[in-house]
């Protein structure tokens, strides 16, 4: 079994991840950069043992992160949980994923995994959508190359900056409406945000498919409100919330690590 993690600037995410590529016992842990390795550690211990997962049956681990002052922090974290030395998405790592940018080595860790995914799972040219913090419109095209793409402020980002810079309106749930032309302040907001962020998205769809000379073999979209925003938009959208994990597996195995770790102890039988 592969620990699979995944550090934003909101959360960070970790899968089980069985040597078949089943996912299970996804968790959420908040990011903070104040928390120590033995911090980490502890909650990671300890929600492994409440989901009934051995912290000793872990093969090998492998991180990505777009925050990069918390990953020694996490990888001190799983060396204190697990014993092993965990894997680090970044230069050396072998990804088979052909990156087509000014600048290959400024592409984010977790843009790398959605796209080696994205290339494995689903048909090509594949534009894929990842809501996180930020919004991500990125592309692997027809001949499997990572081409690049667009970055926009994220859906709860915007509706902060929305809030956070006018004096009536608050922070609210980021919900569908009862209609989109909305007759109260808060659907107002709901309307906006939700159709106002589906729109921005198919916008930039009708960009790329025009540019990717008329047609595409698939979109897909991960991240928290992919299934709250994509739904509203007017294009074919594929969901999959675990394409980011898939996509660490597949460079775990391509990577094939000597398993490093410290004895079992014990009274750890």
């Amino acid at each position: 079994m592969i620990l699979a993690i995944d550090t934003g600037n909101t959360h960070v995410v970790l899968g089980c991840i069985d040597n078949k590529g089943g996912i299970s016992h996804i968790i959420r842990l908040e990011t903070n950069l104040g928390k120590t390795e033995y911090e980490y550690a502890s909650d990671i211990k300890q929600i492994l043992e409440l989901e009934g997962v051995d912290r000793f049956g872990f093969d090998g681990a492998i991180i990505s992160s777009s925050v990069p002052p918390i990953i020694e922090t996490l990888q001190r974290a799983v060396k204190i949980i697990t014993g092993i030395d965990a894997m680090v998405v970044g230069i050396g790592v072998k990804t088979g994923l052909d990156i087509v940018l000014d600048d290959p080595s400024t592409i984010a860790a977790d843009l790398v995994a959605t796209a080696v995914a994205a290339k494995n799972e689903y048909p090509l040219p594949c534009i894929i959508i990842d809501m996180g913090t930020a919004t991500t419109v990125t592309v692997v095209d027809a001949k499997g190359r990572y081409i690049g793409g667009a970055i926009l402020p994220g859906v709860r980002l915007s509706m902060r900056a929305l809030a956070a810079g006018t004096s009536l309106l608050p922070n609210i749930e980021i919900v569908p409406p009862t209609k989109t032309i909305a007759s109260n302040t808060i659907d107002c907001m709901k309307s906006g945000i939700i159709y106002g962020s589906a729109g921005a998205l198919d916008g930039i769809l009708d960009h790329y498919i025009e540019e990717l000379g008329g047609s595409v073999g698939s979109i897909v979209a991960t991240g928290g409100l992919a299934s709250t925003i994509c739904p509203m938009c007017r294009h074919e959208i594929t969901l999959d919330q675990n394409l980011l994990l898939k996509g660490l597996y597949a460079i775990y195995k391509k990577n094939k690590p000597r398993k490093t770790r410290r004895p079992r102890p014990a009274d750890a039988e």
